[in-house]
């Protein structure tokens, strides 16, 4: 009988393991620049959103413990127009190991300055992948998703596509809403939510997305065996990122994959040969010049 206990709790232990959630999100939600007197609002704002990131399954994907992807929302608070409704800037990072080691590479870096929502510590944030609740719950739920999909595009060829189906109905729905809020449509602006999801879904860009392949399973994977095999792989995906940029500047992913990649990037080619760091440079400088300064150290004597 005891053995027969023992059994049944490995198993149930090991379904446990197999499904865990795929996230593991830090939340920080900051509140400086809102004048109240019920701080402990926020407290409870920052548990509610880090308890439905974590605590949600998202994918019906097989995820271990030790699987699930790190990510961050550090959300700054701006405004308070009326009580209960807020206004935040709000950046979304994730990073991704590097195999065999224990780098940590940041994958996803955002910016966004649309986030409108309702807060109440006595009304529940629901989801349904189906149906609209709330904007809030709608604004996580598409971070949650991106994450996933650019997470699943760097182990996978295209991995990400199940993921960013599920971002694309969200936009869809939280759009159509009588009284939409920011962020959701083409018209806005073009470095939205919108349209850094119809990047990741546009034919156009499809390079871009091999390219997270490449860059990480070719690439960065492979930088303490193979370092050399490494950066050619790597410069191979910053050639073509470097086209897209000069047929599609200004594009919300591409600023996205600078803002997470530039230090990244100095690093690994820095200790490559003299020819191989000027090519580098050429591209770098070329491709993202708001980080020129940055690859100047690798053409630095």
């Amino acid at each position: 009988m005891v053995k027969k206990i023992l059994v049944l709790l490995l198993l149930c232990f090991t379904a446990w393991s197999v499904r865990a959630q795929e996230l593991q999100c830090d939340v920080v939600v900051n509140s400086e620049q809102i004048q109240s007197t019920d701080q402990q609002l926020f407290t409870d704002m920052q548990t509610r959103i880090f308890e439905f990131m974590n605590n949600r399954r998202w994918t019906d994907q097989p995820y271990s413990p030790d699987e699930r992807i790190k990510c961050r929302l550090l959300i700054s608070l701006t405004e308070m127009p009326e009580i209960g409704t807020f206004t935040a800037n709000v950046q979304v990072v994730s990073v991704r190991p590097a195999y065999g080691t224990g780098y940590e590479s940041v994958l996803f870096s955002f910016v966004d300055k649309d986030w409108t929502f309702q807060f109440s510590d006595a009304q529940p944030l629901d989801y349904a992948e189906n149906n609209y609740t709330s904007n809030l719950s709608s604004l996580l739920a598409f971070y949650a998703n991106i994450i996933i999909g650019m997470d699943n595009d760097s182990f996978a060829k295209l991995g990400g596509a199940p993921a960013y189906d599920r971002a694309r109905s969200i936009v869809n729905m939280a759009a159509s809403q009588g009284t939409a809020y920011p962020g959701w449509k083409a018209f806005e602006n073009n470095r939205n939510r919108y349209w850094l999801l119809d990047n990741l879904q546009d034919p156009q860009f499809l390079p871009f997305r091999e390219g997270l392949y490449t860059m990480h399973r070719q690439g960065l994977d492979l930088m303490v065996e193979k370092p050399e095999q490494a950066r050619k792989s790597m410069l191979g995906v910053l050639q073509d990122i470097q086209k897209l940029q000069q047929q599609k500047p200004g594009s919300a992913i591409l600023r996205s994959f600078f803002d997470a990649k530039s230090d990244e990037l100095v690093n690994m080619f820095k200790t490559a040969a003299p020819a191989e760091k000027q090519q580098a440079y050429a591209i770098l400088t070329q491709a993202d010049p708001t980080n020129s300064s940055k690859y100047e150290l690798l053409i630095a004597r």
